[in-house]
């Protein structure tokens, strides 16, 4: 048992002193100058800013469909990209955004309610980025009057 262990050792031995080239010789002076670029550019995340985080409707009546406008500049060195805007729920829906936004300009995208539910409702819309966060969200929010018919359905008392 002592030979095979021993065999076994000295096997691996050679393999691992075999293939010690010199590292420098496989290194290209290109890949070097790419990866120190994209280290510099590392920090260099662009930086999204609203001209409103959360936008009140007001008070509806239940059924009033009403739409606004968020408007979102980059403030950071590097191309925004919005690569997704999704809301949390099928009465929300975000529609028209601008998907790449160079630094120092200005982007934008509606978001459309379709003003159902009753008391105090509030949406949010999470847009996927490219920021140093990833992702990023706003919100929507409105008193919706009950319609008349809510609470006109008659209840059974149970038995």
């Amino acid at each position: 048992m002592k030979k095979v262990i021993l065999g076994f050792s000295a096997l691996c031995l050679v393999f691992t002193t075999s293939c010690k080239e010199d590292a420098t010789v496989k290194i290209k002076e290109e890949n070097v100058a790419q990866a120190a670029q994209r280290d510099a550019n590392a920090g260099n995340f662009p930086v999204i800013s609203f001209d409103k985080v959360e936008h009140d409707f007001g008070t509806l009546e239940d059924g009033t469909p009403v739409e606004t406008v968020f408007k979102y500049t980059n403030t950071g060195n590097s191309m925004l990209v919005v690569s997704d805007i999704k809301s949390t729920c099928g009465c929300t829906v975000p529609s028209n955004w601008t998907r790449e936004v160079a630094p120092g300009e200005t982007g934008e995208f509606a978001v459309k309610f379709n003003g159902k539910g009753a008391n105090q409702v509030r949406k949010t819309v999470n847009l996927t980025t490219n920021t140093e966060k990833g992702n990023e969200s706003v919100s929507i929010k409105a008193f919706i009057n009950p319609s008349a018919n809510a609470g006109s359905a008659s209840v059974t008392p149970m038995q």
